[in-house]
């Protein structure tokens, strides 16, 4: 069988495992229509270096690596090859099984050398030194970055950690703040990420409004992709796909313009009966316009808005709506009563699982 069929394989198994929740595998799974769009949108190019600081089981990698690799993209000769295959890809999570996962996805696709390129440990730990021409990332979501000790008795207590770095705007123990400030710190001058935050990123107060405000000034942050619930295996989870580029030191900010697309308002997902596919990305990656974002044009879902609007916004919020929610317009217009019985019970879950954090943080 050839090498990419067996990889093909082993994703699909990975999938299985991931829709599983009992086993927990599906926090590390990003659904792949949406990992393709972001990869389609990037147009990774050949020789670029592309880093994953939180891998999971390695779908955005192999999603550049498939977008790459594909000749109706490029025409790569024999050195190219090779470097796709050897010097291209890294990542790393903080998890030992899931990098298991990840080795051999990325072995079966013919990716690393005697070496794999991925490792095991804690990304925000410390500056890596190495800088990356693209970063794709779905950050762990989790408010809270926290560290197990045991003591002498031998009862284990959760301690919060927080991460003190020279490079980092802002010293917080939330994680994805933390992430998000790590990802910058991974791009090249003009290099360009995509990081998927949960909504807190985008509102919350303190931390959140210096790392929005850094962020705004110090790259070019042009798109948020604010996506429906349903598509993840953290229950209840409202998240958003964060665009930007990193930019050389100036005096004047570099946003000068924000582009949202709301594909969250009147969009239904679930994850068995009505899973995301690559269909209902099309109109983003159209809006995008990845062939040259500076011509794009507004439509009902995509808005743009200025760094002077933004910065106006009670603590910068990113949090912006503006299309109507049909079904509390008119009732005839709900969603099916199981689509809103699950919506519910993922919401409970959800706020069931930040009062636990809340219970262990209180009795740490």
């Amino acid at each position: 069988m050839d090498v990419d069929v067996k990889g093909d394989i082993y994703e699909g198994l990975l999938q299985k495992n991931a829709e599983d929740t009992k086993s927990g595998a599906g926090q590390y799974f990003t659904p792949r229509p949406l990992i393709k769009a972001i990869v389609e949108v990037m147009r990774p190019q050949p020789g670029m270096t592309i880093n994953d600081p939180a891998c999971g089981t390695g779908g955005f990698l192999l999603a550049a690596y498939a977008y790459l690799s594909d000749p109706k993209n490029f025409k790569l000769d024999i050195k190219q090859k090779k470097a796709l295959n050897l010097s291209t890809f890294s990542g790393k999570d903080i998890v030992d099984n899931v990098v298991r996962l990840c080795v051999m996805n990325m072995f079966l696709h013919g990716i690393g050398g005697d070496e794999s390129p991925i490792e095991v440990g804690d990304s925000l730990i410390s500056d890596p030194g190495n800088r990356y021409d693209i970063v794709l990332t779905n950050p762990p979501f989790g408010k809270k970055s926290s560290i197990t000790i045991v003591n002498e008795e031998g009862k284990a207590d959760k301690e919060t950690l927080i991460y003190e770095r020279q490079d980092f705007w802002a010293t917080t123990s939330n994680k994805q703040l933390n992430f998000l400030q790590h990802v910058k710190t991974l791009l090249k001058i003009q290099g360009k990420a995509a990081v998927v935050v949960p909504d807190n990123v985008l509102f919350e107060g303190g931390a959140g409004e210096t790392v929005r405000k850094k962020l705004l000034a110090e790259c070019d942050v042009h798109t948020l992709l604010k996506l429906p619930t349903g598509l993840f295996y953290a229950q209840g989870v409202k998240a958003n796909v964060l665009f930007f580029d990193r930019k050389p030191a100036s005096e004047k900010p570099w946003t000068s313009k924000l582009w949202i697309y709301d594909l969250r308002t009147n969009t239904h997902f679930t994850l068995k009966t009505n899973s995301m596919v690559s269909e209902d990305l099309k109109d983003f990656v159209k809006c995008y316009n990845p062939t040259n974002r500076f011509e794009r044009q507004e439509t009902d879902r995509f808005k743009v808005f200025s760094y002077d609007d933004i910065m106006k916004r009670d603590k910068v919020s990113l949090d912006i709506f503006w299309l109507k929610d049909e079904s509390i317009e008119d009732s005839a217009n709900l969603p099916a009563p199981e689509i809103l019985a699950k919506e519910i019970a993922d919401n409970l879950e959800a706020a069931l699982e930040q009062f636990n954090e809340i219970y262990q943080d209180l009795g740490s």
